[in-house]
């Protein structure tokens, strides 16, 4: 559907949300204003033809004044007291006209307008008139729009009042959305008491994505210094036993040597991939045995399978079998390099899960940094191979899997890293 074009009021009333606000609620006070006048105004076109509610009373009373004055009309003396009690009574200037329109008696000032006109007849044969004007004078006609236009002006600023009240939380949004556009990860809304409602409910949401953005961000960032730190050497090595090869130097050993980079490097690749999916959630779930994952890496690894210790009642974990079987590689692998091998892989059940743990009799784990072994880039023994991905890997996928990794020294000398994973939840009845 093709949106009408707006003028330049119309543009500048949309671009802000406030003035919109401004606006339609003023409009509104306005309209209904503009409704009470119109009743008013009704009201008292109907007055001044006689048809108010009160024509009742009126009418007596005209009556009663009426056969008042027609008494007392022959005695000068007797009408002008009357004509003087009516004044000091009321507060009304009275004024007597005989049927010419000459004043005969007047209390008090001139009035433009008379609140009552009544007749004095006597036998059908008219007398004189009478006209009363409560408060002496007519009301000044612009006082009445001038209250209404002050009560106007009150609503119109208390509308204005209410709309920046309203809009302000939406503007600061805009502004913090408009930083997080422009890269500034870091900004965020501030998510008052007064805003339990839907803005507040969108600025956690904001909040929340930025902290999702700034987090990835990061992530990526960690990611691009582990391709540089882990492919760095193997190129390297590459690089030289190529040279080595040109010049002649070639022998079995080279190529074994060159296998062996091609080898670590196409490992390498499998982490980043698995720390890929992990990071997009691109998990394949399933009812998974742990104990055939265990025997598949060792396996792999061209390890003893007498290193496996199984215990018995093992329940099956939701997991994702691949990523499983890079945890626990990457768990032998850390083995290896840091610890001269693993001497044992044991899984046990645990109330709620599995854990699957990795025993050595390396040098152990110095105090205060068995934390620090699952951060990215951490390292125990500096003459060993870093750590790059591989146990930062290992946490991720854990915690991917709603698990969590641990790191602790053996007794007798060594250490035991591993991780618990919750087990799988049964299938609801169909």
């Amino acid at each position: 559907m093709r949106r009408r074009r707006l003028g330049p009021l119309g543009r500048y009333v949309r671009t802000k949300l406030r003035r919109r606000l401004f606006f339609w609620m003023g409009g509104t006070v306005f309209m209904a204003t503009l409704a009470a006048a119109l009743v008013m105004g009704a009201l008292a076109r109907f007055d001044d033809a006689g048809g108010t509610w009160w024509t009742p009373d009126v009418a007596k009373s005209k009556a009663w004044m009426g056969a008042q004055f027609e008494r007392t009309w022959d005695d000068p003396a007797a009408r002008e007291a009357y004509t003087r009690e009516l004044h000091e009574a009321f507060g009304a200037s009275v004024v007597l006209k005989d049927p010419q329109g000459a004043v005969l008696t007047q209390a008090g000032d001139d009035c433009r307008r008379a609140a009552l006109e009544l007749p004095v007849v006597r036998a059908g044969q008219a007398l004189g008139q009478v006209r009363v004007c409560l408060g002496g004078h007519a009301p000044a006609p612009w006082r009445p729009i001038a209250g209404i236009a002050v009560v106007v002006l009150l609503f119109w600023f208390a509308t204005g009042a209410i709309a920046r009240r309203l809009a302000r939380p939406l503007d600061e949004l805009a502004q913090v959305t408009k930083r997080i556009g422009a890269g500034d990860l870091s900004a965020r809304a501030e998510l008052g008491w007064h805003m339990p409602d839907e803005i507040g409910a969108v600025t956690q949401a904001v909040n929340e994505m930025a902290a999702h953005l700034e987090r990835q961000l990061k992530d990526q960032k960690e990611l691009l210094a582990a391709v540089s730190h882990e492919l760095r050497t193997p190129l390297a090595r590459v690089r030289l036993i190529s040279e080595l090869a040109r010049d002649g130097g070639a022998t079995t050993k080279t190529f074994d040597d060159l296998d062996r980079e091609v080898t670590e490097m196409d490992a390498l690749v499998g982490e980043l991939l698995a720390k890929s999916r992990v990071d997009f959630g691109a998990l394949s779930l399933r009812a998974t045995d742990v104990r055939q994952v265990a025997v598949d890496a060792l396996e792999r690894l061209a390890l003893d399978p007498e290193l496996l210790q199984a215990e018995e009642g093992l329940p099956l974990v939701n997991a994702d079998p691949t990523l499983l079987s890079r945890a626990l590689v990457n768990l032998l692998d850390n083995a290896r390099k840091h610890a001269g091998g693993a001497d044992l892989v044991l899984l046990r059940p645990e109330q709620g899960g599995v854990v699957l743990e990795v025993h050595d009799r390396g040098p152990g784990l110095p105090q205060g940094e068995a934390a620090q072994r699952f951060e990215a880039f951490a390292q125990g023994d500096r003459t060993k191979e870093g750590l790059g991905l591989g146990l930062s890997l290992v946490r991720r996928i854990a915690e991917a899997h709603g698990g969590t990794v641990f790191a602790r020294a053996r007794d007798g000398g060594g250490a035991v890293v591993g991780l618990s994973l919750p087990k799988a939840e049964p299938a609801a009845p169909a």
